[in-house]
């Protein structure tokens, strides 16, 4: 490869050669503790400056957020997580976002760490997850989801606008200023500035005047303090403006919460289940109501989905939303499922017509084997080749595949129950919430009779298109959710089943073929699409046409599979999803008019009786209600990672997606004064 990412001289230094400098010396995790950890307060150590700290300053906190310009080999990253791992009075949390615009490859994370053995586990785990790093920002949920690492691929400043959250620490790690000036000049210090909280520490083994004149400028105290070997001196830094920053509330800025309480999450399916999962890990109390009597009954009931991204030639939104949520869905199920019983990360091969699901064309520069490689490959590709020829599909100029590499299958309602049975979610079942009324500073739930079923400090409306009655309209504006009725077929895997694929096919419809069943192996297709449908209705024409669509996407299965209609082992199974006009979810605070008529502000696609009712507000008003809805076709692929961003969003923590493109979710962008 002409002009790789790193080399590695004679005795071990990993060096730049684009930018002519050395990632770190032989000493690098005594350099990485002293420089940046000792340097922002995080590592007890001799207490050799005024800054020093007795014990370290993240002690007991409820989570804690690091920057870090320059990511690296991820040294720093690797001795963070190290300290956080070793410190018994470690954060609940630790947030650690970096930007980088060459990431290494997974072989040079690993020999970086090698000389550490303290560090190798760490690397070992890192490595596992150090692919499809494309532009932009990606989440790497790492120790059980206890420590969250969002890098940010691209050039730096760019970067920083799209990275959020009030930050703790930050390291200052680029390359030398003249190498690499763009790392260290103004503006970007200037955007690390407006990322960190109120007294925030920042360490960095650069002392050139410049960059204390650039820190001083943006607010931080400096000092010059006597560095590890190499380094003759390192610099330490505290953010305390003289003046008060002026930082600019956007006027759909999410809501924030001081600390956890109580939530009721109204709808037991995979949104549901996925607010609930994403809150309790924040240390809320959270109560589920759903008016059947267990878990995923509605669209979430799907014997079988797949899991993949969207590709498009313009990398639209929905395509760079649905890669990080086939990331975010995949690791909740490693998680909390068993491999091949509940779900399977098999990669999915989806056939399509000339000229759809073009990849992007800057994919084509990008090295196949590298830590950026993309994670989906057209039929030009040997790859997607060899698992069309796998799965018996042939490719000409009528019909043409591409391979997603990290998707795969997965039986939802095993994820809904999994992510319900984690600490601190309670489940009620058979509880029909009618209506929803303010109460003091709380939400009160209430049943057709006026029964308060909960109250709760917040509410999560998340029952898909019934959202909608139980959300009032904002001025004149209801929330635009259509309702998508959509149809399968599923039977026994038969004793002769070589021409399955094994793994799903996907395209004008799909096959999941060898999934486990309680009655054994099983095979689902589908899925038919009837807009404007809000009943599960089972149609005798619909369980005709996902016949026809799996004899047009795989003719061999098809033949293996068609005895199954007649004599009635093919089954039909149909459920209702929720989508909004820009196909994209909606997802925060929905705001509320705190009126005693509701019928000013009453949707007007919703009918007594049953509409909700917003009753005679109170005083002290509860926080907006919020909602995770709209996911439409893809809920298996979005609502995971739709959850961690709403209750990003409530705590202020760092995005895992960018924040142009988490704005974009937002409920409140369909009418009225948007809100988070």
């Amino acid at each position: 490869m002409a002009n790789p990412t790193v080399e590695w001289r004679a005795d071990g230094t990993p060096y730049s050669p684009r930018f002519g400098d050395i990632y770190r010396s032989t000493s690098g995790l005594a350099q990485a503790q002293a420089v940046f950890l000792e340097g922002c307060g995080l590592l007890r150590g001799p207490v050799g400056s005024p800054m020093a700290v007795a014990r370290p300053l993240w002690a007991h906190a409820p989570r804690w957020a690091v920057l870090e310009a320059g990511f690296g080999l991820g040294l720093n990253f690797l001795a963070t997580w190290l300290a956080w791992q070793s410190d018994p009075e470690r954060p609940q949390r630790l947030f650690y976002s970096a930007v980088e615009a060459f990431p290494p490859d997974a072989t040079d994370l690993l020999r970086s760490a090698a000389p550490y053995p303290a560090l190798r586990p760490l690397a070992e785990a890192l490595a596992a997850q150090w692919r499809g790093l494309l532009p932009g920002l990606h989440r790497l949920s790492l120790n059980q989801g206890r420590v969250q690492l969002t890098l940010a691929v691209g050039d730096v400043r760019a970067m920083l606008a799209e990275l959020s959250g009030a930050f703790d620490s930050v390291y200052l790690d680029g390359f030398e200023p003249e190498r690499n000036p763009d790392m260290w000049g103004l503006p970007v210090i200037k955007a690390i500035a407006r990322l960190a909280r109120p007294d925030a520490r920042a360490a960095t083994w650069c002392v050139a005047a410049p960059v204390r004149e650039a820190l001083i400028t943006c607010g931080f105290e400096v000092e010059r303090v006597r560095g590890p070997a190499p380094k003759g001196e390192v610099l330490r830094a505290r953010l305390a403006p003289r003046w008060s920053p002026r930082r600019r509330q956007a006027p759909d800025a999410p809501v924030q919460v001081a600390a956890p309480g109580h939530c009721v999450v109204i709808g037991g399916g995979l949104a549901g289940a996925s607010a609930a999962y994403s809150l309790t890990q924040r240390g809320w109390r959270v109560t589920v109501l759903d008016a059947a009597p267990t878990p995923a009954t509605g669209a979430s009931g799907l014997p079988a989905g797949v899991v993949a991204p969207h590709v498009s030639p313009d990398d639209r939104p929905l395509s760079r939303l649905t890669r990080a949520g086939a990331r975010a869905t995949l690791a909740r199920a490693a998680a909390l499922l068993q491999e091949g019983v509940d779900f399977g990360a098999t990669g999915v091969l989806e056939r399509h017509s000339p000229g759809e699901r073009r990849p992007p064309a800057a994919w084509q520069d990008v090295a196949a084997d590298g830590a950026t490689a993309p994670e989906s490959w057209p039929d030009t590709d040997p790859r997607t080749r060899a698992h069309a020829q796998a799965a018996h599909v042939p490719l000409d100029d009528t019909q043409r595949a591409l391979w997603h590499e990290h998707a795969g299958w997965i039986r939802p309602a095993a994820l809904v129950r999994a992510m319900l049975g984690a600490p601190g979610v309670a489940w009620q079942g058979g509880q029909a919430v009618a209506s929803l009324r303010p109460h003091g500073a709380q939400w009160q739930v209430l049943g057709a009779d006026r029964t308060v079923l909960a109250e709760a400090d917040l509410v999560f409306v998340t029952a898909g298109f019934g959202s909608l009655a139980l959300l009032p309209a904002r001025g004149n504006a209801a929330l635009p959710l259509h309702a998508l009725r959509g149809q399968v077929a599923w039977g026994p895997m038969p004793d002769d089943a070589a021409s399955l694929p094994p793994f799903p096919v996907s395209g004008h419809g799909s096959l999941i073929a060898h999934v486990p069943g309680n009655g054994g192996p099983m095979w689902v297709t589908g899925s038919t699409f009837e807009r404007g449908e809000s009943q599960p209705l089972l149609r005798p024409e619909d369980h005709a046409h996902n016949r026809q669509r799996l004899a047009e996407l795989l003719p061999a299965a098809s033949a293996t599979l068609d005895a199954q209609w007649p004599d009635g082992r093919a089954q039909a199974w149909a459920g209702v999803r929720a989508t909004l006009p820009d196909r994209l979810p909606a997802v925060g605070a929905w705001p509320v008019s705190m009126v005693p008529d509701y019928e000013k502000n009453r949707p007007p696609a919703v009918q007594p009786p049953a509409q909700a009712a917003i009753e005679t507000a109170a005083r002290d008003t509860p926080l907006p209600l919020h909602v995770l809805t709209g996911l439409g076709a893809r809920g298996l692929t979005l609502a995971v990672l739709c959850g961690e961003i709403a209750a990003a969003w409530l705590h202020g923590e760092p995005l895992p997606v960018e924040a142009s493109l988490a704005r974009k979710l937002r409920a409140g962008r369909f009418g009225g004064t948007p809100a988070g």
